[in-house]
């Protein structure tokens, strides 16, 4: 079976580790080939990585705002390589790609990673994706808050799937204490705790809650250091606050770093103090590296981070609950520990590549039946698996805001 994939990645970023994970993790008779928009030239960073994984890479030469040749380039692709389906990840390669897919007569799955509304041009398309998401033969949302979002938007329930966000968990087994010390020396000097947080420094992400909740624990404890990975638009405004709260040298502005993962597990504490979410990959890889996690309680994040268990949920917009549980966390260390591992256990049991990639080989399965209308596949899921859905429904339906 060959599935393609078409992107529009900017960055290296979640959705882009998610189906590279995804395509190596899928058994030998599934090829995963790669197509991807030129994003003026920012696409390389993933399409370079997925020829590192070993996948055929194309990169297309048409784009928006011509719809109809960006289709028709992509529908002849899809005919050359003989793809049995086509998976979309986000509002360009939707709309473009259910038009090339019903062109090839190939089944086309949108992957619904979450929706940020970070700007009027973001909520346009992401508005153009609702209605897109009607017409695709499945929607595969990443966690159950997301599904619930699409079922709002108007898509069949029968047309959608939770298949949740995973990662390799045995990536973060060994901790190198080089990246603490190289932590450190970020700092204006030693800390005895460091909480970390990473995200595109983008509105959705509210790093701004983060910074002033670090302000309040900084007060009390000054011995804690603030890193926060990534790169943004709102990097400047988030290193004027950070002076203006008298964090310099306390809270680091780390950057973009591909190795993040790497620094994680020498990390005490993670943060989460985002608006909304799709499932948060930063907190599923901080419990696999056996950190505690602190979350606003938006999106699917409730589905992973279970409060007083791996970690403690507050509400969003809100930093002073923020900081509280930071300093509960930080006060206790076995509790911290016994959180920790909790997270790691949680991780390993159900947010693997492998158990991730049986659930999407059951559903291109069934999209390559003449029946696919009618294939069910909720059928090809275990009782336990169908039990653990429901429970996180009911669950996250108490707990969410988003």
């Amino acid at each position: 079976m060959r599935i393609v994939h078409l992107m529009a990645s900017p960055f290296l970023g979640g959705p882009e580790r998610q189906v590279l994970g995804l395509a190596g993790a899928l058994s030998a008779d599934h090829e995963s080939i790669f197509l991807s928009f030129a994003e003026r030239g920012l696409s390389r960073p993933f399409m370079e990585q997925a020829r590192r994984q070993g996948f055929e890479t194309i990169e297309l030469t048409r784009n928006a705002p011509h719809i109809r040749r960006a289709a028709r380039e992509v529908a002849d692709h899809l005919t050359r390589l003989g793809a049995d389906v086509l998976c979309c990840s986000g509002y360009k390669p939707d709309v473009i790609g259910w038009r090339a897919a019903r062109r090839a007569g190939v089944p086309v799955v949108a992957i619904s990673h979450g929706w940020t509304a970070a700007t009027l041009k973001v909520r346009l398309n992401e508005w153009l994706d609702r209605l897109v998401l009607r017409w695709m033969d499945r929607v595969v949302c990443v966690s159950v808050a997301q599904a619930s979002r699409v079922r709002r938007a108007g898509v069949a329930p029968e047309r959608i799937v939770v298949i949740r966000n995973a990662i390799d968990p045995d990536s973060f087994d060994k901790i190198d204490l080089s990246y603490r010390q190289e932590m450190q020396t970020w700092f204006a000097r030693p800390r005895t705790r460091i909480i970390a947080a990473a995200g595109r420094l983008s509105p959705e992400k509210g790093f701004d809650q983060f910074i002033t909740a670090a302000a309040q624990v900084a007060q009390q404890d000054a011995g804690v250091g603030f890193v926060l990975f990534g790169e943004g638009p709102l990097r400047d405004a988030l290193a004027g606050q950070i002076a203006a709260c008298g964090l310099a040298g306390t809270f680091i502005l780390a950057g973009f770093r591909s190795d993040v993962r790497r620094f994680l597990p020498c990390c005490d504490l993670a943060v989460l103090s985002s608006w909304t979410e799709g499932l948060p990959v930063i907190v599923l890889e901080a419990l696999a590296a056996g950190v505690p996690v602190v979350a606003t309680a938006v999106g699917g994040t409730p589905e992973v981070v279970r409060d007083g268990v791996n970690g403690y949920l507050v509400p969003p917009g809100d930093p002073a609950a923020l900081a509280r549980r930071m300093r509960d966390v930080l006060a206790d260390e076995a509790r911290r520990h016994a959180l920790g591992e909790q997270g790691r256990q949680l991780i390993r049991e159900q947010f693997t590549f492998a158990a991730q990639a049986r659930e999407y080989q059951c559903l291109f399965s069934l999209l390559r039946s003449p029946l696919v209308e009618r294939a069910d596949y909720g059928s090809c899921r275990s009782p336990s698996e169908r039990t653990s859905e429901a429970s996180v429904r009911e669950a996250s339906g108490l707990q969410t805001t988003d």
